[in-house]
């Protein structure tokens, strides 16, 4: 206990941390008047009275002044003096001070690094324009935009904007040139400026067709010595030449560019010469072209210099040269790496990844145009040359396929191998040694080409109308390549001729989608709707074809026999009124569109138009026949006697157009003239019962003495009709017992199978059906007749134009007329049908309605050409 200490109460554990030090309290600050008196006055501002450099140890000193011993004020003993004297210099942090750098601030002053008291800079001194130059840079800067802005508008191909900007910039180049005179600086002219606009305008003027403006723009810059290489623009000059077929200007400018142009530019003279020989070519001057190609491929060989030089050797018909130029022309070089960096290896992800960005790159597609224009130009050469440098066309084949096995191209000898099949067909050469055989021979080859040589078999056997063999093929070359469109849409045909509609209609559905471009497939697809009668979805299709084929004749047909399927006479004749426009001289056309306006009460509109079809086809007898009742509807029965004794002339041995022409007469009042054609008409059908009936009625009328033996003729022509008419409905009878007595015999039996023999194709889905005829009407069918050959419409264009509501409705009219011919009480008009029925029926039937076959070369001759498109032979 000794030594615990007890602390006393008075003692607090707290005391003293209250206390401060009076230095740090700055709201005394404005009560302390030494403070304030050194604020108001420079006082503490003063240099200090030491040496120039502080931190000596003089300057560590108090002067031995009265001021120096001075005490301070007592509100500032308590300060502490770190970082300054007592005078308020700066005391450096090191014993050098660093030039123009005071670590310690202005007493009094506020932390402001960056300068923003002093409030906003200055704004900068702007450049007067007034000055001359500055007017000429304003104007430079203007010229060079619109030169610009001209150039864009030419990308964008708005040719009318490039040239006003063009324009433009000339007047602004010339008020530039204005602005230098007067300002004294005419020798700092831009030349290279104003060679940019002139040569811009001269541009834009040719592109515009505006060559003589072109062409003085062109020679403003040759002639000014000033441009330098200004003669190379003599290229440009011959170019505007050779559009307008000036070929000496053209061949004496490009020669005096070549002039002027040294051989460094080597590439630039070959061009140049290649442009002579083009022009030589079109002059006819040959050897002249030959010459310059020669020296090209001697110097730097090309494909299109080469393929030239073949078409100048064909001209003249040198075998041998055309043979050596064909071997040069494989034998260049085409300046392009193989395909087989483009494979990616399989074991190193970074060099696949790089050969992934470049296999579809812009040097990659240039360099796969390159390749397919040479082959282009080579196979277009083999299958010129291929005929003139051998004996026959097959010799010649063979070696330019030689030629090309032992050259780069190896691909392209089975190419060659299609097309010798192909000009087999051209010269019908179906045989086994032809075409057949040729094609033949690539069964076993690899799959493209096997699926090329199947489809155009297909083709082959489809036209030949073998549709088992087409079948087989089509499916070989679906089996080759199941991508193949061609293939697809064969393999539809073969299926379609069988009527199963539906089926087709999947493979036509496959080949577009293989390739949506497919015009062949959309058109047959259309047609396989047609005949399920799903008109609408049919429709749908040939508007699509429309769309991409805006002037083909055929689909605009189909579009119009479908609108007047679906009862829209109206759109069916827009549709036609198009397809006039596109074949103003179809008479077949010109005849629809004659029934369409009948049947919509329009006889003066139909009556031009079968007026017009008559002037072009005179040989149609639904033409024929409609223009001769609509003159005897209208009283002028002399007209109508010319069209019913065409018609005579067309079919000879139809007695209904005899008796046409004499009823023509006789209303017209020349009973003489109908007398005398009457009897003609007896002595050609002496068992024509009107005939008769009409000269007895003649004759009574004109008292001749022929009366009673015409009156004779005709008992006995009736007796003889009666007799045959007994004869035939006994026949009509008995047969009728004996079915019924067959029936009633197979009753007990197995039933009997209906055998219903299959229907042809035709383009309505619903077989025509025409009333039942009355007496003395007269049966109206289409008559089969050669087509013109400018005509370019398709037999089921055609055959497709006679609708059933269509077809029955003209023929009740043209039979309405036909039976208000005579009087009503005339005994024309009591005879039978049977006795004057001549109505002519087709023995080859109606024509068949046949799909689009795909394949590559038209045959423009082929006898099939009016039943289809004229469809390729080849799959594209």
């Amino acid at each position: 206990m000794e030594h615990v200490h007890l602390a006393a109460e008075e003692d607090d554990l707290y005391s003293g941390y209250n206390d401060y030090n009076p230095t740090f309290d700055s709201e005394e600050l404005d009560n302390d008047a030494g403070f304030q008196q050194a604020v108001r006055t420079s006082h503490g501002r003063r240099p200090p009275m030491t040496a120039k450099f502080p931190g000596t140890a003089i300057g560590g000193r108090a002067l031995g002044t009265s001021f120096g011993s001075r005490m301070p004020m007592a509100s500032s003993m308590g300060r502490p003096m770190t970082g300054a004297v007592q005078d308020g210099a700066a005391r450096p942090m090191t014993a050098v001070r660093a030039a123009g750098y005071s670590s310690a601030m202005t007493r009094g002053s506020t932390f402001d690094p960056l300068g923003q008291s002093k409030g906003p800079a200055p704004p900068l001194e702007g450049k007067s324009e007034d000055t001359p130059d500055e007017k000429v840079k304003i104007l430079e800067k203007k010229v060079n935009d619109l030169i610009e802005e001209s150039c864009l508008a030419h990308g964008h191909g708005d040719l009318q904007l490039s040239l006003d900007r063009a324009k433009e910039a000339g007047r602004k180049e010339r008020a530039l040139v204005r602005q230098r005179e007067q300002s004294g600086n005419a020798d700092h002219i831009n030349l290279d400026l104003t060679y940019s606009v002139l040569f811009n305008l001269a541009t834009q003027y040719a592109n515009n067709d505006m060559y003589a403006e072109a062409l003085n723009t062109y020679q403003v810059i040759v002639k000014n010595k000033m441009f330098s290489n200004a003669g190379r623009l003599k290229v440009n000059m011959a170019n505007i030449h050779f559009k307008q077929k000036n070929y000496p200007k053209a061949i004496k400018l490009y020669r005096m560019a070549l002039d002027q142009i040294s051989n460094s530019h080597k590439e630039m003279r070959i061009k140049i010469m290649q442009n002579i020989g083009v022009v030589f070519i079109r002059m006819g001057q040959y050897s002249d072209a030959i010459t310059s190609f020669e020296h090209i491929m001697s110097e730097c060989p090309n494909i299109k210099t080469g393929f030239n030089l073949i078409l100048c050797y064909y001209a003249i018909g040198d075998r041998e040269r055309m043979k050596k130029a064909f071997q040069k022309l494989i034998c260049v070089p085409l300046g392009i790496d193989e395909e087989d960096k483009y494979i990616p290896p399989n074991d190193d992800t970074h060099a696949n990844l790089v050969i992934e960005a470049i296999k579809n790159d812009k040097l990659h597609q240039m360099e796969r145009e390159r390749k397919a224009l040479a082959e282009k130009f080579i196979m277009t050469s083999a299958k010129l040359i291929a005929p003139a440098i051998e004996a026959t066309f097959a010799a010649g084949f063979d070696w330019c396929v030689d030629m090309v096995k032992s050259s780069q191209y190896v691909e392209l000898a089975n190419d060659l191998e299609i097309n010798k099949a192909i000009t087999y067909l051209r010269q019908r050469d179906f045989n086994q040694v032809g075409a057949v055989e040729t094609l033949k021979t690539f069964e076993k080859k690899d799959s493209r080409v096997k699926s090329a040589a199947a489809t155009n078999l297909s083709f082959l056997y489809f036209l030949e109308k073998d549709y088992d063999q087409a079948d087989r093929y089509a499916d070989l070359a679906m089996t080759a390549d199941r991508y193949n469109p061609a293939a697809l849409i064969n393999k539809g045909n073969t299926v379609f001729v069988k009527k199963d509609y539906e089926k087709a209609a999947e493979f036509y559905k496959e080949a577009l989608r293989n390739d949506s471009s497919c015009t062949e497939a959309l058109y047959n697809l259309g047609l396989t709707y047609k005949r399920l009668g799903r008109l609408e979805e049919s429709l749908d299709c040939f508007l699509k074809l429309h769309a991409i084929l805006r002037n083909s004749a055929q689909v605009m047909w189909q579009l119009a026999n479908l609108f007047e399927m679906l009862e829209d006479p109206h759109q069916a004749i827009e549709w036609l009124m198009q397809l006039i426009t596109v074949t103003p001289t179809d008479p077949q056309v010109l005849a629809k569109l004659g029934e369409l306006y009948d049947s919509e009460g329009d006889k003066s509109q139909a009556f031009q138009y079968y007026q017009e079809s008559f002037r072009y086809f005179p040989s149609n007898i639904d033409v024929i026949e409609w223009l001769g009742a609509y003159y005897i509807d209208t009283q002028f029965c002399e007209k109508a006697i010319q069209y019913f004794e065409r018609a005579t002339l067309i079919q000879p041995t139809q007695v209904k157009w005899q008796l046409m022409v004499a009823s023509c007469y006789r209303r017209s009042g020349n009973y003489q003239k109908a007398l005398e054609t009457y009897k003609d008409i007896h002595r050609k059908f002496p068992e024509n019962v009107e005939c008769l009936r009409f000269l007895v009625r003649l004759c009574t009328d004109m008292g001749m003495k022929e009366v009673q033996d015409y009156a004779t003729k005709l008992k006995k022509v009736e007796k003889m009709k009666e007799i045959r008419e007994q004869r035939v409905k006994s026949a009509r009878e008995g047969s009728a017992r004996g079915t019924r007595r067959e029936g009633s015999a197979s009753s007990a039996g197995t039933p009997n199978l209906v055998r219903t023999p299959p229907k042809a194709i035709v383009c309505t889905p619903d077989p025509v059906r025409h009333p039942p005829k009355k007496d003395s009407e007269v049966d109206i069918k289409a008559v089969s007749h050669p087509e013109p050959k400018h005509s370019p419409l398709l037999a089921q264009g055609r055959d497709s134009g006679h609708s059933s509501h269509g077809t029955s409705a003209k023929g009740e009219r043209l039979s309405a007329k036909m039976r208000a011919l005579p009087g009503s009480n005339e005994p024309y008009e009591a005879s039978s049908q049977r006795d004057i029925d001549a109505s002519y029926v087709d023995p080859l039937g109606a024509p068949m309605e046949r799909p689009k076959t795909a394949a590559k070369k038209r045959n423009e001759e082929d006898e099939f050409a009016d039943e289809e498109l004229g469809d390729d032979l080849l799959p594209e």
